[in-house]
């Protein structure tokens, strides 16, 4: 039976179980053998991360023609508007193309854990939070969004793929599931 893990990666680790530069890994987190990453998150970001020990659903997380959807917490500069959260909305064109439509609103999250180390900020900067849910997967395609309407990202938090959902998770800790796929 596929079983999946709910990863909640902290800052500065890398979505891989090894690293030729000694940086943190997966690897000083989980322990499980024959899981391997569903996707990734990058360094600086930080969130839900999804481990399976099945190729197939490894594959159907992954892999962006299954449009699994993404949602986002992002501390930004600033505070949008109904324009740059419109713009967000319909897709916004990056240097790689037109991205698709994302859903995009205001956000206060709540029982969002402390940054090691903390975001920079300068003083008088106001800063706010949106949630954005997409359904792609470009190289950092959230921070180039938000930087492409007027708001730059400063943190960066994925807090859902699909179904599944840090809720409780605390940071750098795991919640392992069963998962029941239909049979073909």
């Amino acid at each position: 039976m596929p079983n999946i893990i709910l990863f909640n990666k902290p800052y500065g680790v890398l979505s891989q179980f090894t690293d030729k530069e000694n940086r943190p890994t997966l690897s000083n987190y989980i322990s499980e053998k024959d899981f391997y990453p569903a996707g990734r998150l990058d360094f600086d970001s930080e969130g839900l991360l999804l481990l399976t020990n099945d190729g197939a659903l490894q594959n159907q997380i992954a892999n962006p023609k299954f449009k699994l959807p993404k949602t986002y917490w992002v501390q930004v500069e600033g505070i949008p508007d109904e324009i740059a959260l419109n713009k967000l909305r319909r897709g916004v064109t990056l240097n790689d193309g037109k991205t698709k439509p994302a859903k995009a609103r205001l956000y206060k999250p709540e029982n969002v854990w402390p940054r090691d180390p903390p975001i920079r900020q300068r003083n008088n900067d106001t800063t706010s939070w949106i949630e954005l849910t997409i359904t792609e997967g470009r190289n950092r395609q959230v921070r180039r969004m938000t930087a492409a309407v007027g708001h730059p990202t400063l943190r960066l938090i994925r807090a859902r793929i699909g179904t599944w959902a840090l809720n409780d998770i605390a940071v750098g800790q795991i919640r392992k599931e069963n998962v029941f796929l239909p049979r073909a």
